[in-house]
């Protein structure tokens, strides 16, 4: 069984002054998760991340199209027991202090009185807040913030979490402790769907991710193929500048560093410009394979159809 699964899901909302024009901003969506993935939902901002969150989480309505969650509709409101949500600008109650608004979302969510302290200590242990005390949320970081909203998310122990853009505004510090956060929900075997326009993010955390562009699903990938797919080009690095002048021609943007230089290299020339260094006695220093990344294949989606023809 999926623990997600998206059938032609689609919103558009009416602009201009009559509101006689629909303006689409999510096209006719088809996506599957699997139980215990790890999903990324890439894409720029504006492209139709946040209301596809807001769709599975019956915030606001489909034009047209479903989806189940855990085998049940997504509307269905016992579904609502068994997922978290973390919107991308949470709102809290500022006076109130962390166990407080843990607490409060506990009793929302029917956490029985009788274990509501004992996991309310175990979650604010694990998002690294268990010594803020009573300090009112008004005075946290932006990052202890965030933590408190993951914590939120999970306090009745849910089967599928969404994260709507969790690392947005974070300091280095702060989307480190988030990512952090995300890994051990990973590691519990969660079912994670989350936003995100940081791919490094992505990469780090996901299993698979999805790249949506003005509304509509561009692709979707698997992140290890992408760390295991080796491009047709090679960085060498050597020292010896003087040896450059001899394979210049077959050496892209070479970087000159002192005596020091790096280059890419095309996998076809890669052995003609070795032995030339060698006789060359240019010292090696290392010769690495360059494979794709997350960031080409998010860019090349997002790209693709803006290099067809327009249709006249």
């Amino acid at each position: 069984m999926h623990a997600i699964e998206i059938r032609a899901l689609s919103k558009d909302y009416p602009v201009g002054f009559w509101k006689r024009t629909l303006r689409p901003a999510l096209k006719s969506l088809d996506l599957t998760i699997e139980a215990g993935e790890t999903f990324g939902f890439l894409g720029p901002n504006g492209a139709g991340k946040t209301t596809t969150l807001k769709l599975l989480m019956g915030i606001i309505f489909p034009s047209s199209g479903s989806a189940t969650i855990l085998g049940k509709d997504f509307l269905d409101p016992e579904i609502k027991r068994k997922i978290g949500f973390l919107p991308e600008q949470p709102y809290f109650y500022d006076y109130l202090s962390a166990p407080e608004l843990l607490d409060y979302y506990a009793q929302l969510s029917g956490v029985p009185a009788g274990v509501r302290k004992q996991r309310i200590g175990e979650l604010l242990s694990r998002v690294g807040l268990s010594d803020v005390g009573n300090k009112q949320l008004r005075k946290f970081s932006k990052g202890m913030l965030q933590r408190v909203g993951i914590a939120q998310a999970i306090v009745h122990n849910p089967d599928v979490i969404f994260l709507d853009e969790p690392m947005s505004g974070l300091d280095p510090v702060g989307r480190h402790e988030v990512r952090e956060l995300i890994q051990s929900l990973k590691d519990d075997g969660k079912t994670i769907f989350f936003s995100t326009h940081i791919l490094s993010d992505a990469e780090a955390l996901c299993d698979r991710v999805a790249v949506i562009h003005k509304g509509e699903l561009r692709g979707v990938g698997v992140v290890n193929d992408f760390r295991s797919s080796v491009a047709d080009k090679t960085e060498v690095i050597w020292l010896g500048a003087g040896a450059l002048r001899a394979v210049e021609e077959s050496v892209v943007e070479p970087h000159i560093t002192g005596d020091t230089v790096r280059g890419t290299v095309q996998s076809a020339d890669l052995d003609r410009v070795l032995d030339i260094l060698r006789q060359r006695h240019a010292r090696l220093i290392s010769v690495t394979p360059i494979h794709r990344t997350l960031e080409e294949y998010f860019l090349s989606k997002t790209r693709e159809r803006e290099k067809e023809p327009v249709q006249l």
